[in-house]
């Protein structure tokens, strides 16, 4: 193929797949904007009603021209940031549960203001309840641009479309991933490098609960794995680190790995693995 050849079959290709999609880069800016706005205000203690009124309608415009680029139609974007704006008042009510349920669980966190400032889970989580009441609205990519921003600055990758509960709390976080159709309960607390995943990832099950049911009151500690969209991890349960699981739990439940402590004397260091459990027995 010539070069020539090559640079007109990349601008179709340019034209068939950039239509519809948001600026990158301004849906970023947004992001930012409104986590600042709701938490980080530049003017600090200085703040005056009039700055929020400016804020707010300037990141009213800011949605609308995100969300005409997916949408193209004028009216309907307007129509659309309207709704999203009209519930930001909840989901920032929300989102102060969420810091509160932090400083309840964490004894290293100081305060509330260190929370927001400061904590990658409360930042995920901020942005994924902002781009999940945007799925709610039917609106998808610009909500995938939103989360994955997040999963690039914190390592914790939450689908817009999983549906999460109150006081919710990630600790540390790095390589958390939670599944578009996971649902989470209410009060539970997830560490790092937990999947709430799925099992079969078929595309003809695009429409099934394909991702876990966690209840309220769950902890699920560092490198657990629970995949399925009939497993059901039952409320009050807690799941150790590294576990496997692909079943229902019922309430109330401990489910953990069990580690094996073999004292030094029963083997060498240059025996193998299979040397040492059958000393063992």
């Amino acid at each position: 193929m010539t070069e020539k050849d090559f640079l007109s079959l990349l601008q179709k290709h340019n034209k068939k797949h950039t239509g519809n999609i948001p600026d990158k880069a301004l849906s970023h800016q947004f992001i930012d904007d409104i986590f600042g706005f709701l938490f980080v205000p530049k003017t600090g203690v200085n703040q005056k009603e009039s700055d929020l009124e400016k804020g707010w309608y300037s990141l009213k415009s800011h949605l609308t021209t995100l969300i005409y680029d997916v949408v193209n139609d004028g009216a309907k974007a307007q129509n659309l940031s309207d709704k999203f704006f009209k519930e930001l008042p909840g989901i920032y009510d929300t989102l102060q549960k969420d810091a509160s349920f932090f400083i309840a669980n964490d004894p290293a966190a100081l305060n509330k203001e260190e929370v927001l400032h400061a904590y990658p889970g409360f930042y995920t989580i901020a942005v994924y309840r902002i781009s999940n009441e945007l799925w709610k609205l039917g609106i998808r990519v610009l909500p995938r641009i939103f989360t994955e921003y997040a999963h690039s600055k914190t390592g914790i990758d939450i689908h817009p479309g999983a549906t999460i509960g109150a006081s919710f709390f990630i600790d540390h976080g790095t390589g958390v991933v939670i599944g578009e159709t996971a649902v989470i309960g209410e009060k539970v607390k997830i560490y790092q490098g937990v999947t709430i995943g799925a099992l079969n990832s078929a595309k003809s099950r695009k429409d099934q609960q394909r991702h876990p049911t966690i209840e309220d009151n769950v902890v699920i500690y560092s490198g657990a794995t629970i995949l399925g969209g009939d497993t059901i991890i039952g409320k009050d349960s807690i799941i150790g680190g590294n576990a496997w699981i692909t079943f229902s739990v019922p309430p109330a439940s401990l489910v953990y790995h069990k580690s094996e402590v073999i004292a030094k004397q029963h083997f060498s260091y240059k025996d193998s693995v299979e040397q040492i459990l059958e000393k063992k027995k």
